[in-house]
């Protein structure tokens, strides 16, 4: 037997835990990077494998293979629409060809149309004889009418039917979707596993010889989330770059970071606010090193900032005009943080 494919080994050692459980319905929860969308796949292969070990599933049945092609019958993915176009799940036929058309952008939630299908999958007979699989992720992504309309095919579902939920965010869950699940607080790797696992990644992924330093920069900049922690490399951060951006960004010079998508500019932002909150409180800084830090504004000034940045976390995926964002991000970011120099 081999074990899951690119499954990082704090996950390998967690699969081998979830195998040994019963239950008809898992919630896989923690922050997000830790892999839960990962270790529940692993967990569904390993479920209707054909020749399942204590490590997992094979990886060389026709089980295995149809869920590699996201062609197996007796396996349903409830996603987001975006979601399910990132990670190559196939959407139905309706909600392929209304896209195509462009009659509506792709859900960034779950919709009840989908959940309803999920209830439809359930009820079909299973194809293969290991039993039925749906994974639901990110399981938050589900609106109080899609997650009611799951509620009680979870309780009780028909047949042989395991679900898996992955969630980034459980406490926005139904405590009524909670309570019907089984719980696994996803663990944090070490630091040296986070890192060994993020070098050969990012090789593996076509970026060549990252130094050490470079890939601590990477796992700091995603405050220890080594599966977020990739987004950083493939934006190209470097160590000098993160050090030097919380003071260019406090002068209002956005040219570090003016290549990067709305949402890791956002990001930054983010933790650079949390820093000097932090510090301001009296406490350590957590994604930059404190030497690198801009002079600290009044706790008012930095509250308000914070409330800025919560606002816009809510329209970043809007499609705005990229140029007329980061400058107004800019002068937003100057503006409260040049208060100490004032």
């Amino acid at each position: 037997m081999t074990e899951s494919p690119s499954l990082a080994p704090w996950l390998q050692e967690q699969l081998q835990l979830l195998l040994r459980q019963k239950g008809h319905a898992l919630l896989l929860h923690g922050p997000s990077g830790l892999g839960q969308y990962d270790l529940g796949l692993a967990l569904a292969r390993a479920w209707l494998c054909e020749q399942p070990g204590e490590q997992g599933a094979c990886g060389s049945c026709s089980s295995c293979h149809a869920i590699d092609v996201r062609t197996h019958p007796d396996m349903a993915a409830l996603l987001p629409e975006t979601m399910s176009l990132e990670l190559g799940w196939p959407l139905d036929e309706k909600t392929q060809k209304e896209l195509d058309d462009k009659k509506r952008k792709p859900s960034r939630f779950i919709r009840v149309e989908a959940a309803r299908d999920v209830i439809a999958f359930t009820q079909l007979t299973r194809a293969r004889g290991a039993g039925k699989v749906v994974l639901v992720y990110p399981a938050e992504r589900m609106n109080i009418e899609s997650a009611n309309t799951l509620l009680k095919t979870l309780e009780e579902p028909s047949g042989d039917v395991r679900f898996i939920l992955a969630s980034e965010a459980a406490h926005l869950l139904l405590p009524t979707i909670r309570s019907r699940c089984q719980g696994h607080a996803l663990r944090w790797p070490s630091e040296p596993e986070a890192l060994d696992w993020l070098a050969h990644t990012a090789v593996t992924q076509g970026r060549a010889g990252p130094d050490a330093a470079e890939v601590r920069t990477w796992l700091c900049a995603a405050g220890g989330r080594p599966q977020d922690a990739l987004h950083w490399a493939r934006a190209g951060l470097t160590a000098g770059i993160w050090s030097r951006l919380p003071r260019s960004m406090a002068a209002g010079d956005w040219t570090l970071l003016s290549d990067w998508p709305a949402h890791l500019q956002l990001d930054v932002m983010q933790k650079l606010c949390h820093d000097l909150m932090s510090v301001a409180s009296g406490g350590h800084s957590r994604y930059f090193d404190r030497a690198d830090l801009p002079p600290s504004p009044p706790w008012r000034s930095l509250a308000r900032w914070s409330r800025e940045l919560l606002k816009a976390a809510r329209t970043v995926e809007h499609p705005f005009q990229a140029a007329l964002t980061q400058q107004a991000w800019a002068a937003i970011t100057r503006e409260r943080l040049a208060v100490a120099r004032g």
